[in-house]
């Protein structure tokens, strides 16, 4: 019987994966259910798993900071300007497509969530690609590649890769010094592959009547510019908080940094009455939030139940004190498992799991898994947790159901009468995968341990 609520606790954290794999039941429904029937199946309190929440009270508040900072800018309609762009600027030529939906995502990416921004720019590809008379679904598809890869740019840039460098005090500065260039080669892993997996495209060249009739269409006039400009300056000032928060005599955590960037958001929006805070807050990406805090409830009862403390000691036994493989293993199954599994949940159950098996080695001491500890990691072991933030992120990469962002973009074709197939997003999201973990694995393998 003493083993009865860790099993239980199992079966509904695999359950949720089930679903959320199956895509019998939305995600954020799976998890959210879950979550409920540990709580009356009496394996965790309702105080117990609000307190769980409460620990990572800083991810929450960063995403729904920088949710309410994207939405508020909306009616400028400076995102419809950004794609109109690509399509003038492509000339009729698919590469110069490709290459400016590259360089126009990648630093939306590297600075806002990775899905939020998909839900901005995916509804604008169909009409773009139809007005070039090319297959649309291979861009969405590139967008979420570049969505997903570019969030390992800076520490904000992707929910996984916050969760991590959250858990282990990893500063904003600290990630952009150590691991902003493994952002740069996935995404130049991404370009280097498109003449080959995306040739048609790649090799197209429209008719000089057609290219006319394309130079000819003017883009869409930005909205409020002044409100546009005055946005501008707050998500700069943003940024810059997030890099320099570190260096004040009290720190100023990214959470906060992007919570007071929404705030100023709204006021901008109040006062210049482009936009209701009504809708602005209506139209926060709340599924998401929720499926956060579902998330953290099934891992608090895992790590209550000793499931997580019982696995470390696996861990321990097949790794014992060996970095270079911990690296190379972390890297390829997290990168393999966060294929299928959304690696929101996936990082979340992995952090104190590899936090406990660093414990049992005699790495760090005990003190490293209160969630109060906000003390550094000895460097030796940071390579593991970099693994493991570069091959959940990456991992998305490989199946449609990898990453929020690919569900997404999934949704967008749905609402223009196509599909994209598991299949077909495999077709081109496996080869990109692979090639990413291999230079995620050898970067961090020179960078770090040679």
């Amino acid at each position: 019987m003493e083993y009865t609520p860790a099993i239980l606790a199992s079966a509904v954290f695999v359950g949720v994966i089930i679903l959320t794999m199956l895509e019998w039941v939305h995600l954020t429904i799976a998890a959210f259910l879950g979550a409920m029937l540990l709580v009356f199946g009496q394996i965790l309190t309702l105080d117990e798993a609000i307190k769980y929440i409460g620990r990572s009270y800083t991810t929450l508040a960063l995403f729904f900071g920088v949710m309410v900072l994207v939405r508020a800018f909306q009616p400028t309609k400076i995102f419809e300007y950004l794609a109109a762009q690509m399509v003038i600027q492509s000339k009729g030529q698919g590469k110069r497509l490709l290459l400016g939906i590259v360089v126009v995502t990648t630093p939306i990416c590297a600075v806002l969530p990775n899905a939020t921004t998909v839900m901005l720019l995916a509804p604008l590809i169909p009409p773009m690609a139809m007005e070039l008379g090319i297959d649309y679904i291979p861009l969405l598809i590139l967008m979420v590649f570049v969505a997903n890869s570019s969030g390992l740019l800076t520490l904000v840039g992707d929910p996984a890769t916050y969760i991590v460098g959250d858990a282990v005090n990893i500063s904003f500065l600290d990630y952009l010094t150590n691991l902003s260039l493994g952002g740069v080669i996935a995404v130049v892993t991404i370009v280097l592959m498109l003449p080959y997996l995306f040739a048609p495209i790649w090799n197209l060249q429209m008719t000089p009547a057609q290219i006319e009739t394309l130079a000819q269409q003017k883009p869409p006039v930005i909205n409020h510019p002044r409100v546009l400009a005055v946005g501008s300056l707050i998500v700069a000032t943003v940024l810059l908080f997030f890099v320099i928060g570190d260096f004040f005599p009290v720190p100023i955590q990214p959470a906060a940094v992007a919570l007071m960037g929404a705030a100023l958001a709204l006021l901008l929006a109040h006062q210049t009455k482009i936009d209701t805070i009504t809708h602005i807050l209506r139209d926060v990406d709340w599924s998401t939030l929720i499926f956060f805090m579902s998330t953290f409830v099934l891992i608090g009862a895992l790590e209550k139940t000793g499931v997580i403390g019982n696995l470390s000691g696996l861990l321990a036994v097949v790794l014992q004190k060996n970095i270079l493989i911990g690296v190379l293993s972390l890297t390829f199954f997290v990168g393999l498992i966060s294929s299928v599994v959304p690696n929101i949940p996936l990082v979340v159950a992995m952090v104190p799991l590899l936090k406990k098996y660093l414990v049992t080695v005699g790495w760090v001491g005990t003190e490293t898994l209160s969630p109060d500890f906000q003390g550094n990691f000895p460097p030796e072991v940071l390579p593991l947790f970099y693994a493991m933030m570069l091959g959940a992120t990456l991992g998305g990469n490989g199946t449609l159901m990898g990453a929020s962002s690919n569900i997404v973009a999934a949704g967008v074709a749905e609402q223009h009468e196509r599909s994209i197939s598991f299949q077909t997003f495999c077709r081109y999201g496996l080869p990109v995968m692979g090639m990413q973990l291999v230079g995620a694995a050898l970067y961090i393998v020179i960078r770090f341990l040679l």
